[in-house]
This record gives structure tokens, sequence and C-alpha cells, in this order.
């Protein structure tokens, strides 16, 4: 009883912190530390000083700060125009036509950001405003945008991804690698969608006068060259073992840098935006998991954790009506909390009963990062929304409804993934043989 008060009050505390909109991270710092303070006799001050060194003096955490930044190069050079140049082309003559350029742009681009945001915005600015010139259905046209932006996280390297291997301690070269064929397989769910609404409704895609010969397909293949060869080496590097993620994520920067020279779209006003961008995200990213951290350790002595992973053992719950129940549950969490907040809040509780259930935690990885992407596009706090209604003039919910189609694909590609987990455990398995 006192156990089930204390956890409603924490959960009680941090409900009024965040309806109060306080900072997450410090919302998570005070109900950790009231929670040390009031219900254990514990020095809340120097724990938060060990969970804080312990939490952010791990190599790899330095390679979240460099995918940051080579993602905001990239997003403020010429890479991303020209890669919407070199996919045009290709896509002239599948039913949607220019709207796969959503997905595949998205997806190339994700493989080099690792970052759902940067994705959504980079491509949006340059395909939106040509769909509307080419008067194409702008809800579709929103919708796919909002839900292949999405696989900024879960095509490598991912900023999630990181966070997640760090905290579950499971190897970050064997996540990237895992979220290979999910991210192909989403991109063609995303895709096949907007054949099937093509074939239906053709007017979704107007015809154009450009007509395109194998010729300037041909020539197109350039443009396209900036991105694979980074991909080739960022992702390359770490699946061959010629390097760790953190030293890949620095290759990558330097990748970056030397192709926004070549194309000469990144002058000295524009390299400083990307310092600065790539110092804000960082810090709140870092502040919401140093704060997460802390409310992790605050819970886990205080015996809540243990608690609630021996009641839900108890229940005997089939493996698939775990994955039932907790789906539902980062459905609600994606409604109101981000995509870190997401992971490190939940992580000390669902992690062991996924493990007991007898799932392989680089599965659970996989899943947890299509749940993230789920909460990018659903209300109130979907970032990626917040994204599109910047580049366009229509309101959050009518973005929303938009991205509902892509929101349900996600929903069938989970159960896909749960059903056949060889799709995300296939590729890990060949490093280990």
């Amino acid at each position: 009883m006192e156990l089930l008060i204390t956890s409603l009050t924490l959960a009680g505390l941090l409900v009024v912190f965040l309806g109060g909109s306080l900072w997450i991270g410090m919302s998570l710092f005070l109900v950790g530390f009231g929670g040390l303070t009031f219900f254990l006799d514990i020095p809340a001050g120097t724990l938060m000083a060990n969970v804080l060194w312990n939490g952010t003096n791990g190599s790899a955490m330095l390679a979240l700060p460099l995918f940051v930044l080579m993602g905001e190069i990239l997003f403020r050079s010429r890479i991303a125009e020209n890669l919407f140049q070199g996919l045009s082309p290709w896509m002239d003559r599948i039913p949607g036509r220019l709207l796969h350029v959503n997905i595949f742009a998205s997806a190339m681009f994700a493989a080099v950001s690792g970052s759902s945001a940067a994705t959504t915005a980079t491509v949006g600015k340059i395909t939106l405003r040509e769909f509307q010139r080419r008067q194409y259905n702008m809800s579709i046209s929103i919708g796919s945008l909002a839900g292949a932006g999405t696989l900024g996280f879960l095509i490598p390297p991912s900023m999630v991804m990181l966070v997640y291997g760090i905290m579950a301690d499971v190897s970050i070269g064997k996540l990237f690698i895992a979220g290979f064929l999910p991210g192909i397989l989403l991109a063609l769910i995303f895709s096949g969608y907007i054949i099937a609404c093509g074939l239906r409704d053709a007017a979704i895609a107007p015809p154009d006068e450009t007509r395109y010969t194998w010729k300037d397909r041909l020539y197109s293949l350039p443009l396209l060259a900036p991105v694979i060869i980074l991909i080739l080496i960022v992702l390359g590097s770490i699946y061959t073992g010629w390097a760790t993620p953190t030293e890949a994520s620095a290759v990558g920067v330097v990748g970056s840098l030397f192709f926004a020279m070549l194309t000469k779209s990144l002058d000295w006003q524009a390299f400083k935006a990307a310092l600065m961008g790539a110092v804000k995200t960082n810090c709140m990213i870092m502040w919401i998991v140093c704060g997460a951290s802390y409310l992790s350790v605050s819970i886990g002595y205080l015996g809540i954790t243990q608690s609630i992973s021996e009641y839900i053992a108890s229940l005997h719950l089939s493996p698939y009506l775990l994955i039932f129940i907790l789906t539902l549950m980062y459905i609600v969490m994606g409604c109101l909390l981000d995509g870190f907040s997401m992971i490190v809040m939940s992580l000390p509780i669902t992690l062991p009963l996924i493990k007991q259930a007898g799932f392989d935690p680089i599965w659970f990885g996989i899943y947890l990062v299509v749940m993230i992407e789920m909460a990018q596009i659903t209300p109130p706090v979907g970032f990626n929304l917040f994204v599109i209604k910047g580049l366009t003039d229509k309101d959050v919910g009518e973005i929303a409804m938009a991205a509902l189609p892509f929101f349900l694909l996600m929903c069938a590609a989970t159960v896909l993934l749960t059903v056949f987990p060889q799709i995300v455990l296939y590729l890990p398995g060949l490093m280990t043989r």
C-alpha cells in the first residue's frame, strides 16, 4: 500500500510539472529528487552527481552530438535539394509520381542525418512547394511527408537508437544494422500505399509536361552520389568493424563538410547556424536523458520498477498480449511525450518484462523506435506535425488527419515485425557468425 501511494504521488507530481509546461528534463529531476528526499534516507545530491557522471562520460555518448552536427550541416547545404532533383527522373512513371520522392528522399536523408525532425524539415522545404506548384493532392503530400519523415529514427544512424543502446547495454552496431531492413520495409509499405492511391485516383499526382529520358536519369546519378557515399562511409565503417559508432560519426561530420564545400552551399553563416543548432539539440537531448536517468535510479531505489515487473509477470500474459498492452501504453505516451523521454522513462520497467517474455533486446529496441515514430505524428505533441505546420498554412489537426493512414501503416508494420522477428534479427545475426 505504501509503495502504491509513493508511485501515485510521483506520477501525480510528474503530471503536474509537465502539465504546467515545466521543462521535461527539469520535471524529471525534481520528481526524482523529491522521491529520494521524502521517501528514503538517501543523499539525493550525491546520487545525482554520480548518475550525471556515469550517464554522460561514456565514449558512445560522443556519437550523439556528432551525428546531430552532421545532420545540421546537411540540412543547411544544397545536398538535400540535389537529392530531390536526382530522384525525380526515376519516379515520373510510377503511379503517384513525385510523391514517392517524399518516401525515398526521406529514407536516404535519414541514413545520414539520424533525426526525424531534420529529415522532415529538409525534405519538406523542397517537396511541398514543388507539389503545390504542380497541383498535387496536398493531403497525401503532407501525410506521406509526415510518415516518411519518421524514418529518420529507424534507418541508421539514429539518435534514439544510440540512447536506447546505451541505456539497455546492447551493441549499438547491431542496433544500427537491425534497423536497416525494417526501415526499408516501412518505406516500401508507404510507397505501396501511394501506388494504390495513384491507381485508384490518378488526380492525386497530375501528369507533368516534363518527360525524362534514360539519359536524364543517368545524368541525375551524380546528384545522388554525396548521400550514397556518406551512407556507405558511415554505415559501412560500422558494419565492417573498421570504426566504432563514435568514430563513424566523426567521419560523417568530415564527409558532410567536404560535400557541402564541394557543392559550394555552406558559407560561414550557415556553418555557425549548424553549430548552434547542434548545440541546442544536444543540450535538449542530454538534459532529458540525464533527468530521466536520475528518475529511473530513484524509482529503482524505491522498488517501484521491481514491483511493477513482478505484478505484470504474475499475470502470466502471453508474449503477444504483452506487446499489445505495451503498444497501447506507448501510443498514449507518444501523445504526451517526446521519443527520448519515452525511452528513458519506460525502459527500466519494460526491458525486464521483455527479457522475461523471451524477446531479444535488439528486437525490442527496433520495436520501441517504431513506437517513437508513431509518436512523431500523433497530436498534441507530435514533433513532425509541428515541423510541417511551420512549412504550410495547415493546422495541426488537419496535418494529423493527413498522416493518419501512415500511422495505421506503422501499426501494420509493428504486427509484421512482431510476428516475423527475423526481419529485425537476421542482419545482426550475420554479425555474430
